[in-house]
């Protein structure tokens, strides 16, 4: 969908704040030219970009949240920090999304304390697009409700389900519950009993799925507890550096593998931008009124660019405004 809109972005958010930052959004900035920016975060940095960029304007902040605050006590604390300040003008109309790279727990934090819980929402729940070679596979939950009640899950899928929908273009997508193992008897009393809702309540299930199975394509969606989801998540990002570091290091140890490194280049070129997850920017915090993107800490400009640009997909697809008509077709239970 087309149309301009507004993203606020966390000019210090990240751990190369703020010129990474304002770097990626000179980026998308120039990627889409419907897409305005307010960049918030202190006058001496935010200021002098604004006025060398069209469409952004600049929102002068006094406060920063460290990364080892207690999110909702510096949430409530510092109300004139650049992710409080980001979230508040979402809030009041002056952006449609807010994207910041800084304190994932401030962000969720400020996220459903600021810009507000839809209606019917039992908890926001982040979810994150896991890169594969065979098709993107949306997790969630992957860290923001560490205990959950079987219910949320179905809240959690049906939240999902209209991401990978609307913003990957997954038709009809097929949703499975993270389990031990793919048979319907598996698993905790817990995860059984999500088992029986999730057949039950959402169209799309598709059964269980094993850790194995999030990169093989086989399900658009993985529901899972926000613990179980974050574990599974450092696993595979943890994983996947390993792995790319020692092929790096096998291809330069003498002149015959650099040779055939050489020949493979191409090809590890377009695996390595398949599993990249800077190409999906950040993870979707679903549940609050607005698109909430949080990027990670060691965000790149391009990841940093790339969720800019996918807030301002969220926000003109009004993710949220279809996911508050799904759970008032599902009423929420406590």
């Amino acid at each position: 969908m087309d149309g301009k809109v507004t993203v606020a972005v966390d000019a210090l958010g990240g751990d190369n704040a703020p010129e990474v930052v304002l770097e990626g959004v000179a980026d998308a900035l120039a990627a889409d030219s419907d897409l305005s920016v307010v960049l918030c975060g202190p006058e001496e940095a935010v200021s002098p970009f604004a006025a060398a960029h069209e469409r952004c304007r600049a929102q002068a902040t006094t406060e920063r949240i460290e990364m080892a605050e207690h999110p909702a006590k510096a949430v409530r604390r510092k109300r004139d920090s650049s992710i409080v300040v980001g979230c508040r003008l979402v809030k009041e109309g002056a952006a449609q999304g807010f994207y910041s790279a800084g304190s994932t727990g401030a962000v969720l934090a400020a996220g459903t304390l600021v810009m507000g819980r839809i209606k019917g929402v039992s908890r926001p729940a982040l979810c994150t697009v896991v890169p594969s070679p065979v098709s993107p596979c949306v997790m969630c939950d992957v860290g923001a409700n560490a205990d959950c009640k079987p219910e949320y899950l179905v809240q959690f899928a049906h939240m999902a389900a209209l991401y990978a929908e609307r913003v990957l273009g997954a038709e009809r997508p097929r949703v499975g519950l993270l389990n031990i193992g793919e048979e319907e008897e598996k698993g905790s009393s817990f995860v059984l009993a999500a088992y029986e809702l999730l057949k039950e309540q959402v169209p799309g299930f598709a059964g269980n799925a094993e850790g194995r199975d999030i990169m093989q394509g086989g399900f658009d969606v993985v529901v899972t507890d926000g613990f179980t989801g974050n574990v599974a998540l450092k696993t595979l990002e943890g994983t996947g550096k390993v792995l790319f570091d020692q092929m790096k290091r096998i291809m330069t140890a003498s002149p015959v593998t650099m040779v055939g490194a050489l020949a493979l280049k191409g090809g590890m070129r377009e695996l390595r931008e398949k599993v990249d997850p800077d190409t999906y920017g950040g993870a979707p915090l679903l549940g609050v009124r607005g698109a909430c993107i949080v990027g990670h800490g060691s965000a790149s400009a391009r990841a940093i660019r790339n969720g800019v640009l996918v807030a301002a997909r969220v926000a003109r697809e009004d993710i949220s405004g279809m996911i508050e008509q799904k759970v008032s077709r599902h009423p929420k239970q406590r």
